[in-house]
């Protein structure tokens, strides 16, 4: 079958499913159990030959020589049996439950599944089928999916503006389907000319993530698998404990991440009189700045603490991380004092799966212990004002972040160039020195310049519909706020 004619099968199978109730998540979870149990079955023959631990009884031949409700209940043993595995099967099957009820449609899925050999088929067909279904999933908003993945194109110049070498680690602490990590990978792997060596480290020593959620979780170790990363019978490198609980020791090169929105962590409980409550989380950690239950003031205190002497991240992180006081004050002050904290890229809103979310990404390098901060200037781009993007009429692609790729100047940080000068003051790159910052009411990094024009020139308006879509996710973004405000009160 030709690449086109997989994917538009796979496809047709997701919308017959959705019919019957089955969500995208759903299908796509079915999907990355049969499609494991098909791999494993082919790489288990010549001329791979391979030893994978799949139970007796428990293979691909014994679920597809099945019908009806006998198929229906041996798919629910697999299932159970293979949650109980080490390593990344065991990771794949976690907590796996058959959502397909109908077995006539259950065995068309497993029939389509077994007349491809996936283990010939090239990485880049097998993950282009994959990142599709997730992107899908991620679009479906009642699911909650979208918090999991980040606009493919926001990482991708991210990972341009960094530029992962061969030969070194790579953390995501909060790695949601591993985006960040195949961008990296499709990087590397594109820009050098690896030798053996260099391709066994990419493929199993480079990579290491958290993920709390069971299901995110399993399709991200398939994700990878099928764009090449990992062995099928090998061990996971996609932790599923919380990364925030401690500080485990491990140190990497580059951290790349999106960790989740939601600007406190809390747990759910129930109280003596059996009633649910919840309580906000506060982790403490010597190796922390700042005690705080802020999520994202946490997740960027230990990313700093997950960098090497010499490691770079890239991060997107809330608009609140940049001015908020109390612990916010104490982290950005000791960002700048210990790390070089050197680009921030102010995002639009639209891009994001969650409405009404005010984001950036911070650049930064981590530094030795130095008497004297490490941060000189901070040079921001300001792609948000006047910027109007949509997930579906007007998405942000690649092309769109371009200019600012150019701008950060990958190649020679140190030869940058602002755009913005007195005689022309809508350009959106600009350097502020450590001085005007610190001398900033709370070491404030939400710094913008540019006149928004829709407050003064009403002939140059968007359109309606991208207005609208703003105005949602303002009264969206609003509405959280209130709702947090409202749980402090509560002390909820």
């Amino acid at each position: 079958m030709t690449e086109d004619s997989i994917i538009s099968r796979i496809w047709s199978f997701a919308g017959i499913l959705r019919d019957d109730g089955v969500g995208y998540g759903d299908y796509l979870e079915q999907l990355t159990y049969l499609l494991f149990l098909k791999m494993a079955d082919e790489f288990s023959r010549p001329p791979y030959n391979r030893e994978i631990a799949i139970p007796e009884g428990c293979d691909w031949n014994s679920l597809k020589s099945k019908r009806g409700s006998e198929l229906e209940l041996h798919y629910n043993k697999i299932l159970r049996e293979l949650s109980k595995a080490k390593g990344i099967l065991g990771q794949i099957f976690t907590k796996s439950q058959n959502k397909i009820q109908d077995p006539a449609k259950l065995y068309k899925i497993i029939d389509m599944i077994d007349k491809e050999q996936w283990s010939i088929m090239g990485a880049d067909l097998k993950g282009k089928i994959y990142e599709g279904l997730l992107e899908k999933n991620a679009e479906d908003t009642k699911s909650g999916a979208g918090q999991y993945f980040t606009p493919r194109a926001l990482i991708k110049a991210m990972v341009e503006c960094v530029r992962p070498e061969p030969g070194k680690t790579i953390a995501d602490p909060a790695c949601g389907t591993g985006g960040f990590f195949l961008a990296a990978y499709d990087y590397i792997v594109n820009n050098y000319d690896l030798n053996r060596e260099q391709k066994e480290f990419l493929k199993n020593k480079t990579f290491y993530g958290n993920e709390i959620v069971a299901n995110t979780r399993r399709m991200c170790l398939m994700n990878m698998f099928l764009h090449n990363i990992g062995e099928i019978d090998g061990d996971t490198f996609i932790s599923s404990t919380d990364a925030l609980v401690s500080d485990e020791g491990k140190r990497f090169d580059y951290v790349l991440a999106n960790p989740p929105f939601g600007k406190k962590s809390s747990m759910t409980f129930t109280n003596e009189k059996g009633e649910q409550e919840k309580e906000d989380l506060v982790y403490n950690r010597q190796d922390f700045w700042a005690t705080t239950s802020n999520k994202q003031l946490n997740f960027l205190q230990h990313i700093h603490t997950l960098l090497n002497i010499s490691g770079q991240a890239a991060v997107v992180l809330p608009d609140n991380v940049l001015f908020e006081g109390g612990a916010g004050e104490t982290v950005r002050k000791e960002l700048l004092r210990t790390t070089d904290l050197h680009t921030i890229l102010r995002l639009p809103t639209g891009i994001f799966y969650k409405q009404g979310v005010k984001a950036n990404v911070l650049f930064f390098d981590n530094k030795p212990a130095a008497k004297n901060p490490w941060t000189k200037e901070v040079w921001i781009y300001d792609y948000r004002t006047n910027i109007h993007h949509t997930l579906k009429k007007k998405p942000m692609t690649f092309e769109d972040l371009q200019d600012f790729v150019k701008c950060y100047n990958p190649s020679n940080r140190l030869n940058r160039k602002e755009t913005w000068s007195e005689d022309n003051p809508e350009g959106r790159w600009r350097k502020f020195t450590y001085e005007e910052i610190v001398a900033r009411d709370k070491t404030n990094l939400d710094i913008f310049w540019l006149r928004d024009k829709s407050l003064s020139d009403l002939d140059n308006l968007p359109d309606p519909d991208l207005l609208a879509s703003e105005i949602i996710e303002n009264i969206e973004s609003g509405l959280e706020g209130f709702k947090e405000i409202m749980e402090t009160l509560n002390g909820k």
